[in-house]
């Protein structure tokens, strides 16, 4: 998927950081696509990045009005459509992350047939996927798997990525959310795939490759999570990893938007070995990765390294600290990919 750069990122009048956590990831991962965020009146998030109108972003050059919000269901608020439309009339294209599709509202549709303008769905893939085979297939893959959803999978994949091509790693980013297809220009939105179709989905994320190339597989929501667990399964079933890295955000009690318990770390170790080795016997965990942004250097330190010494595990902050202590226990337990 090749979107127009750069971008406005529309994050509405979202009521957090984590609401407006699409549009965060792009700024974070891919500063140069963005130009500016544009933001309504009573919005609780800020990315960091100048606010502007939508005709001030147009003559500064943006090229697509990128809907970077979340909320529960992927619904567009009605009062949201102004501003969509108001892009369309300016000769934006427009890219939207939420499940429901840009084209089924009326008014959007005839303005971007009027102005030819590109309407992007980035949770609805034009392909069609078959159902998963569990067949072994070539190729290493690094899945991370979550205490909870939004814990940050997406962020510590792409910081493994990031840090194992450093070392001269062969390792590609595999996006599974709308977030990561932004940020890669490939991969599909499980969430938005037909049940039957999941697997078959992550199969196709993360087809064989080159026996000591790494394919590192942007995570899905929890196992644990009464709402999420599906596609998390799907998901590992599917892209059938050698090793996982199990992300945690340690301030939390209950899984996010319900009242379910928070599962334990060793918990979710043992589920996911027990559940991977449907496709992949060989599975293992290789570390963790812990967000620490909620504590200060000295706390986020002595966590990490007693939450590591519990589990005997590397265990890191791959955002605020780097991700070498795991790369190094790849190369350690696969010396055949280094």
């Amino acid at each position: 998927m090749n979107l127009a750069a750069p971008f406005l990122l529309f994050i509405g009048d979202v009521p957090d950081a984590l609401a407006a956590k699409t549009a965060q990831g792009v700024v974070d991962w891919r500063p140069e696509r963005c130009i500016g965020q544009n933001r309504l009146p009573g919005c609780g998030a800020d990315l960091g990045i100048p606010d502007m109108s939508i005709a001030d972003a147009v003559d500064a050059g943006a090229k697509t009005f990128v809907i970077g919000a979340v909320n529960a269901g992927g619904v567009l608020p009605p009062h949201w459509t102004s501003a969509i439309l108001e892009a369309l009339n300016a000769g934006m294209d427009v890219a939207s992350g939420l499940h429901v599709k840009l084209e089924s509202i009326p008014d959007i549709l005839a303005a971007a047939e009027k102005n030819n303008c590109a309407l992007h769905n980035l949770r609805h893939p034009k392909q069609s996927f078959e159902t998963g085979k569990g067949t072994k297939r070539s190729g290493r893959r690094l899945l991370a798997v979550g205490t909870d959803c939004s814990v940050g999978k997406k962020y510590a994949a792409l910081a493994l990525e990031r840090d194992m091509t450093a070392v001269g790693l062969k390792a590609e980013f595999c996006a599974t959310g709308q977030t990561g297809i932004l940020i890669a220009d490939r991969g599909v939105a499980l969430d938005a795939v037909v049940a039957d179709f999941i697997s078959g989905a992550a199969e196709w994320i993360t087809p064989e490759t080159d026996p000591n190339t790494w394919q590192v597989v942007e995570g899905q929501g929890s196992l644990f999570h009464p709402s999420f667990a599906g596609v998390t399964l799907g998901l590992l079933h599917g892209s059938q990893p050698d090793a996982f890295v199990v992300c945690h955000e340690p301030t939390r009690t209950t899984m996010r938007g319900v009242p379910t318990p928070l599962p334990s770390i060793q918990q979710v170790i043992d589920q996911t070995i027990a559940m991977g080795q449907l496709t992949n016997p060989e599975i293992r965990c290789v570390g963790i990765c812990i967000n620490t942004s909620a504590l200060d250097e000295s706390a986020a330190k002595k966590l990490l390294e007693d939450t590591g010494t519990a589990h005997d595990l590397p265990c890191i902050d791959p955002i605020r600290f780097g991700a070498d202590r795991i790369v190094n226990e790849l190369k350690r337990i696969y010396p055949e990919a280094a």
